[in-house]
């Protein structure tokens, strides 16, 4: 029968010292695991918080869970992963802080998504976020076309910020109202204002077929050029 407190398993389940240095090992190796997984999953998977916040926070969050209820899982070798997890922390901060090209890796950089009522369609592909979510985030902020918006960014957080066009300067833009946008066709029915669905440049057009002169899709939809109501 085991004693209730055997300090040698309590602390160490029984476990010889050289195994810190493995800790120290696999602590180093997953943390940056994590925050490359992090980093390749986007920005939309963690948007209130920072790639590199989330990753403390899921290390920190594991190292304290297993030793918390796990009779094999010692106290003193979760101590080590917060302590190296700590340290690699004030490394990466004190890069960031250093270079700014590791900071807008780690954390990542501002990219315009549209542009003068166009998308900015090279800082486009370079996101995670796609067309539908893009609509669902200007639609939350009573966008009904692109037509409305001078410039919106994506921040480093995965927030979009948004800078509207005053009423007298709306032109005629690409709708994103599901309704609308839904009618979309390479066949253009008759003459008059339609928007690219892929890249949002507008303009006027013959009834028949065209190629859109920016980014040479052949798919149409009318353009709007209603005014916001906030």
């Amino acid at each position: 029968m085991k004693e209730i407190f055997e300090w040698d398993r309590l602390l160490f389940n029984e476990l010889p010292v050289v195994f810190l240095l493995e800790v120290i090992f696999r602590s180093s190796v997953m943390f940056i695991i994590l925050l490359l997984t992090m980093k390749l999953a986007g920005k939309r998977g963690v948007k209130q918080l920072s790639i590199f916040e989330t990753v403390i926070i899921i290390a920190l969050g594991s190292a304290a869970g297993d030793p918390m209820f796990y009779e094999d899982v010692g106290i003193v070798p979760a101590i080590i992963v917060f302590a190296v997890i700590m340290i690699l922390y004030r490394a990466v901060t004190w890069l960031t802080g250093k270079s700014k090209k590791f900071e807008e890796f780690i954390e990542g950089k501002t990219e315009c998504l549209i542009n003068d009522g166009k998308f900015s369609v090279t800082s486009f592909k370079k996101e995670t976020l796609a067309q539908d979510e893009f609509f669902s985030e200007l639609r939350v902020n009573s966008v009904e076309h692109l037509g409305q918006v001078k410039h919106a960014f994506i921040e480093p957080s995965g927030e979009v910020s948004i800078f509207y066009y005053e009423d007298e300067k709306v032109g005629y833009g690409l709708p994103i109202l599901p309704a609308l946008f839904n009618k979309k066709n390479k066949i253009i029915p008759a003459d008059g204002t339609y928007s690219c669905t892929f890249c949002g440049h507008t303009q006027e057009q013959k009834a028949g077929t065209a190629k859109c002169k920016v980014c040479q899709k052949e798919e149409w939809v009318e353009a709007i050029n209603t005014k916001r109501v906030s």
